[in-house]
């Protein structure tokens, strides 16, 4: 179960995680109180002393929550409906809005290779100067990289266009009361 917003928890072992928005690892120590802001796409973004921190799934017992499961069905459709639907479970951890419905993809190659697929995403940001975007790049990447049949993934970062707020799905405007 995770905790509401309001209530803070003290973690139960040493867990690595990442500041936000500059995406440095740190290590938050066994004992310290937080509170979880955020549980989207499995990972879990908490307040620590007026500090914003992301700690990944995998890691989720630091905050005494029960790991997600595994999921044991098949992804279905062909390759590319897959890789959408692994993109719409990536989230900016200071943002509840996926990473498609942002707008911060901006393209996608598939490529057959010799074991499997070869898959290209560009991709940016919401601010260039965010130090969580080589974060997110690497979610995105081990979340693509779990599918039958993938043999690399390389997630580049661009620039150009630069990000807008009119990217964003109408979807995500009206989650974020911007429409």
């Amino acid at each position: 179960m995770i905790p509401s917003d309001s209530e803070s928890i003290r973690l139960l072992r040493d867990v690595d995680a990442y500041m936000v928005p500059s995406g440095d690892e740190v290590k938050l120590l066994a004992g310290n109180l937080v509170r979880v802001t955020q549980s989207l796409g499995g990972n879990y973004t908490v307040l620590m002393n007026g500090n914003m921190v992301q700690i990944r799934a995998e890691n989720a017992d630091a905050l005494g929550i029960e790991p997600p499961e595994e999921k044991i069905t098949s992804p279905t459709g062909d390759i590319e409906k897959q890789i959408w639907d692994q993109l719409k479970t990536c989230y900016d951890p200071e943002i509840p809005v996926d990473i498609v419905e942002l707008g911060l993809i901006y393209d996608l190659t598939i490529d057959d290779g010799e074991n499997g697929k070869k898959i290209g995403i560009k991709m940016t940001l919401t601010a260039p100067g965010c130090g969580m975007g080589p974060v997110i790049a690497d979610e995105v990447d081990r979340k693509i990289n779990g599918l039958e049949d993938v043999e690399e993934v390389l997630v580049e970062l661009v620039w150009e266009p630069m990000w807008t707020r009119d990217m964003m799905s109408e979807a995500a405007q009206l989650e974020l009361g911007m429409f």
